[in-house]
């Protein structure tokens, strides 16, 4: 069956993002086909004014609008402890928990060698940096407990506690709700060792 030329184009664009496959694109596509006017012109806009209207915060690297992130310039904020996290959408994460009052700063994703991501391919300079214009008292690791992100993890620890600064990592282990006997060993070391006293 011959496809029409724009339905295949708009198929390959949106399968080009990430977690798209082929046939979720071609629903995709196919729904917006079949929507009106309004909500094609809307969904346009709102991918326009995400590309034109936003940019990195200078100081975190967080998403904003302005030169500094809504985050970096609320006073309220804790400015004593900074949470570091791989992409933007940590931040978004952590945020929608309400238990963190700190600041951020935002790597850029995590060292990867293979993939040919090292010290230099993320914002690791800039956080460096910062302890040098702010009081920062703690640093929070929020990074994913992958290898690269173990690794990145280590590397960031060994450079941030000579400065004197404390280095703390996010709790691993069993979400809430779950079974010990579906969990694998890994996670449930991971929870034993995090334990934390009542």
């Amino acid at each position: 069956m011959q496809i029409a030329e724009p339905l295949l184009a708009a198929i390959e664009e949106l399968s080009k993002l990430p977690g798209i496959g082929k046939k979720t694109a071609q629903r995709l596509s196919l729904h917006i086909l079949k929507s009106d006017n309004e909500t094609v012109a809307s969904l346009v806009k709102a991918i326009e004014e995400l590309k034109t209207r936003l940019r990195f915060c200078s100081r975190c690297f967080n998403l904003s609008e302005e030169e500094l992130c809504e985050i970096c310039k609320n006073e309220k904020r804790d400015k004593k402890i900074i949470c570091v996290v791989e992409e933007a959408s940590d931040v978004i994460a952590i945020e929608r928990t309400h238990e963190f009052n700190g600041l951020y700063h935002v790597l850029g994703g995590v060292l990867s060698p293979l993939n040919g991501i090292g010290p230099d391919s993320l914002k690791i300079k800039e956080l460096l940096k910062r302890f040098e214009s702010e009081d920062i008292k703690e640093v929070i690791l929020a990074i994913n407990p992958d290898t690269e992100g173990e690794t990145t993890a280590l590397y960031l620890a060994r450079l941030i506690k000579p400065l004197g600064i404390k280095v703390s990592r996010i709790a691993r282990g069993l979400p809430v709700g779950g079974d010990l006997e579906f969990a694998d060993e890994a996670t449930i070391g991971r929870a034993v060792l995090g334990r934390i006293e009542l």
